[in-house]
């Protein structure tokens, strides 16, 4: 049985807004962007050490066509998503996620 995903509410609000943002550029592309987030998290379940740690235990996944990382920590019994972030912004700001 695979470990749940569990979503920090703010990683739930950075996905919701970026969803929205690409579907008002392109009707459709924001779900594109979930279906891309929601494939890279299938891979995160199936081997979380294969994504390069960037802080502790706090590992990495980009996303390849849209320009955004999940930032994810595994832990025994759950994938805890901390940040679904945006690779132009500062990484400062996901300091204190874990």
């Amino acid at each position: 049985m695979s470990p749940p995903v569990i979503f920090r509410r703010l990683a739930r609000l950075e996905l919701d807004e970026a969803v929205g943002w690409y579907e008002t550029r392109k009707p459709g592309l924001g779900l594109e962007m979930k279906d891309a987030v929601d494939q890279m998290l299938k891979r995160i379940v199936e081997t979380p050490d294969r994504f390069r740690p960037v802080r502790g235990q706090i590992r990495r996944a980009l996303l390849r066509r849209f320009p955004y990382a999940i930032h994810f920590l595994p832990e025994a019994h759950a994938i805890i998503v901390l940040a679904i972030f945006h690779t132009k912004r500062d990484p400062r700001h996901l300091e204190g996620r874990s």
